[in-house]
């Protein structure tokens, strides 16, 4: 199978490959089952195989075969939490293959092609219709800082201290107190950059591959805030913390704790350091 660049990291380990190797199967299970007919895999997938699909009443889906990752567990209870309100529908789950048959967005266009300001616009349409009030089966937001707090000192310790000690006080030290102090619970995606914001014809944008948890409003922009598809400077992450902070009612300060600790949290992944995502930090704790 062609796989996407992206997924080459799967290859490196041993329960990756033995996902690989049951690709195949799954794709004709799944094929036969909604009587899919399948297209080639898009080439943007990083955590999932993703194919377009068309089925026997000629709506345009999308089959997604998700690596089984805890953070992605609930990705389909998201989308029927939603139904349909500002993400893509979900059409079919099948939990035993991790695989979701979701609505095609078209033309798919990725909201950082626009000017950033108009991406803001419509992230600003998007987000208060996903804020809707959630518990089980999501994670808790607490419950995920918590385990940040615990592999933040774990992972600048065992690839070799790539920063300097204050960023790490300073993310466990924000997160340690806004975990404890939040508002209204509802449903966040902690994976609503601008990638995954695709133009459709049902609606202009809508959400697609979430990876949702519940938690307050301030923290459901916080990969808008730090991504670098919509510009890496600190002018511009000053820029999206200010506006989206503003324009949707949040508390600016707790946005920028929650982009502080969330970033810190993602800015290393199993060996591999993520400089931008340090510089983001720097800038946010820095005041630049």
């Amino acid at each position: 199978m062609d796989l996407p660049e992206g997924l080459a990291w799967i290859r490196t380990s041993a329960v990756g490959r033995a996902w690989l190797a049951t690709l195949p199967t799954l794709l004709a299970e799944c094929a036969e089952r909604w009587s899919l007919r399948l297209g080639p895999p898009f080439r943007y997938a990083y955590a999932s195989l993703a194919l377009p699909a068309d089925l026997p009443d000629g709506t345009a889906a999308v089959l997604k075969l998700q690596f089984p990752a805890e953070d992605s567990q609930h990705e389909a209870h998201a989308l029927a939490h939603w139904d349909g309100d500002g993400a893509v529908r979900l059409l079919a789950h099948d939990p035993h293959r991790h695989a979701l048959l979701v609505e095609r967005c078209r033309p798919g266009t990725p909201l950082y092609e626009l000017p950033m300001d108009r991406a803001l616009d419509a992230a600003i349409d998007v987000l208060p219709r996903l804020w809707r009030p959630a518990g089980a089966p999501f994670t808790p937001l607490a419950e995920e800082a918590a385990g940040w707090l615990d592999r933040i000192p774990r992972s600048w310790e065992r690839t070799g201290r790539p920063y300097e000690r204050r960023l790490l006080d300073a993310a466990r030290a924000l997160l340690v107190d806004l975990a404890s102090s939040q508002g209204e619970q509802v449903l966040v995606n902690q994976d609503l950059h601008a990638g995954n914001v695709l133009a459709a014809d049902r609606e202009p944008w809508l959400v697609i591959d979430p990876k949702p948890l519940s938690g307050e409003r301030e923290f459901s922009v916080v990969p808008l805030v730090r991504g670098q598809e919509l510009g890496h400077s600190p002018a511009a992450v000053r820029h999206r913390l200010d506006r989206l902070s503003t324009e949707l009612g949040l508390d600016a300060e707790r946005v920028r704790g929650w982009t502080i600790g969330h970033t810190m949290a993602w800015s290393i992944d199993e060996d591999v350091v993520f400089p931008h995502q340090i510089e983001t930090v720097r800038w946010l704790l820095d005041g630049e």
